[in-house]
């Protein structure tokens, strides 16, 4: 296991540390955050709990929701059905989120440094599933961004995307407070270009009042449209406390909840609804699409400027939490370069989406990366509700134990000398995240693969639901046997 020591000291061995380093001191702080996996002490924390409605809203901004939007009414809904099934599954898949970004101020820590509570040495499975995720994101929204670029620019469409990922990996590399502070910018920018996108679409598309869809199809429809948007918001929940751990432990934890979720919520309902309004008029769902909707020119470019900023925004967040995910596997590679090569690794996936079916592969990426989401969120929560209970409603605080799994580490209390942490195994919540994932995989439904239960319920994919009860049902009674 890797060595890790309390923060502030400055070496193991003469050698830097990468899993702690250089912290931004104050909002506007905008140098590069070396510092890692480590919890951010008390001293060091800042800001106020409404830049969490900010740094959840302008990231969803993205065409990739206004596409996702079209999926209602491709399956046979009307609008208002569809509208129905995106708002109940976006605020299904943003109370978790929320929930869990909470936990951010009181420890200081990452949401993957904070799952070795319940995995121990275990959270290799879902920290190294986070990675690839973010990766995986990187290239889905890449994908548009860099042709958006490519357009707005004149250059060719790997180019395009080259640029738009030097953009992100240098904000993933500035990283948390850099984050923040384009994200609040961006709120305005992107809120002015989705208006401007609106505001074509209701001049010239018109809403599907009535599906074609029926009965037990129709239940299906709605229930796989539920799921695709609740998809997406809970795609973000292994990034939740990411962005609110350098908030002061004082920080109301309602107002952080309340904060996230109205971000979460308002930016995919409204990105998702532009799709449902403009599904008849969206049929190429590429940036030349985005360009000929706005009718080119100024217009044109701006939405394209949008799209592409838009990208890079929401990737920025995908390397900086898929740069703590790599440190919480153990990987000694500091935090900035961790970030950087997220963002390497995404470019060669996006070449590969863009050069085939650019629709199928959308969706498939899109539901595939977030299947083992549920049972880890399930997992996290169950053990965090189990300790707060063992508290007795004390203040929430990392114990020694916990501080070193969640990546602060501790001394041996001679001089300072460092020592190796010695997890608990995590077979119980192992054991119930593979559970999870295994009962969920006869509801999954993807072009790629449709379970034989999804099927039989006319398409209808409850795998999420399955997955989070099948890991709650599993890991509590594990969790109470006595520690491996």
């Amino acid at each position: 296991m890797p060595v890790v020591r309390l923060p502030g000291e400055s070496s193991t061995n003469g050698r830097p540390h990468v899993f702690d380093g250089r912290m931004p001191a104050a909002a506007g702080d905008l140098r590069v955050e070396a510092h890692g996996i480590a919890p951010v002490p008390e001293g060091n924390r800042y800001g106020g709990p409404g830049r969490l409605f900010t740094v959840w809203f302008a990231p969803n901004l993205t065409m990739t929701g206004v596409f996702t939007g079209t999926t209602g009414v491709a399956l046979g809904l009307g609008f208002g059905a569809a509208l129905a099934a995106v708002v109940l599954g976006t605020l299904v898949g943003a109370a978790p989120t929320a929930y869990l970004g909470t936990w951010g101020s009181q420890t200081g820590a990452g949401q993957l440094p904070l799952a070795r509570l319940a995995f121990g040495r275990a959270v290799t499975l879902p920290a190294v599933l986070q990675w690839l995720s973010s990766v995986a994101w990187d290239a889905l929204i890449g994908l548009f961004g860099g042709d958006a670029l490519a357009r707005l620019c004149g250059c060719p469409f790997w180019l395009g995307v080259l640029t738009m990922m030097l953009g992100q990996a240098a904000l993933g590399v500035l990283g948390y407070e850099a984050i923040h502070r384009l994200q609040i910018v961006m709120t305005f920018v992107l809120g002015a270009a989705f208006g401007l996108i609106a505001w074509r679409l209701l001049d010239g598309a018109h809403p599907v009042a009535a599906g074609t869809a029926h009965g037990a199809d129709q239940a299906g429809a709605f229930v796989l449209t539920s799921t695709i948007a609740l998809s997406l918001t809970l795609s973000w929940a292994p990034y939740a406390s990411d962005f609110s751990r350098y908030l002061p432990r004082a920080t109301s934890r309602p107002h952080m909840f309340w904060y996230t979720l109205l971000g979460l919520t308002v930016s995919f309902v409204a990105v998702q609804a532009l799709g449902l309004l403009g599904a008849s008029v969206l049929t190429d769902q590429t940036a030349r699409g985005v360009q000929e909707l706005l009718g080119g020119g100024a217009a044109g470019a701006f939405g394209l400027l949008a799209v592409a900023l838009a990208a890079v925004c929401s990737n920025a967040m995908n390397d900086y939490s898929g740069s703590l995910a790599l440190q919480t596997l153990g990987v000694r590679l500091p935090r900035p370069a961790a970030a950087v090569l997220a963002a390497v690794l995404g470019f060669p996936l996006v070449l590969w989406m863009h050069d085939a079916d650019t629709t199928a592969r959308f969706q498939n990426v899109l539901l595939f990366v977030g299947y083992w989401i549920p049972g880890f969120v399930a997992i996290v929560i169950v053990d965090w509700r189990a300790r707060a209970r063992a508290r007795n409603g004390a203040p929430i605080d990392l114990t020694a134990e916990e501080a070193e799994a969640a990546g602060q580490g501790g001394t041996d209390g001679s001089a300072g000398r460092t020592k190796s942490v010695r997890y608990r195994s995590g077979w119980p919540a192992a054991a119930a995240f593979v559970a999870a994932f295994a009962a969920a995989v006869p509801f999954m439904n993807t072009t790629l693969y449709e379970g034989p239960v999804a099927s039989a319920l006319k398409g209808a994919d409850l795998s999420f639901y399955v997955a989070f009860l099948v890991a709650v049902v599993v890991y509590a009674p594990l969790r109470r046997r006595p520690r491996a």
